[in-house]
């Protein structure tokens, strides 16, 4: 199963410049878990010590915020795009 991953641009070191991926993985967790097997150090860039998502990033499933479905316990299906982007705040 291929997932397509567009990757935020303070993380493109760890993927060698470029801007989107193929991952696998029956959720979110184990496709960010295959980024870390191929990419090794990216997966402490997007999760804490306790692997929660770090506040200053979000992650996003074809332009839905996992967070308001599942977290990383979101599955995802072939074709399905995840995008794992900066955090914006405004006020």
């Amino acid at each position: 199963m291929s997932v397509s991953v567009s990757i935020a641009s303070p993380l493109w070191g760890f993927v060698d410049g470029s801007k989107r991926v193929e991952g696998s993985g029956r959720n979110v967790g184990e496709l960010i878990e295959g980024l870390e097997s191929r990419f090794p150090g990216i997966r402490a860039s997007i999760l804490d010590g306790q692997g929660r998502i770090y506040p200053h990033l979000n992650i996003y499933l074809n332009q839905q915020d996992i967070g308001a479905l599942k977290g990383l316990a979101t599955p995802v299906q072939e074709g399905d795009q995840v995008f794992i982007v900066p955090a914006i705040a405004g006020g």
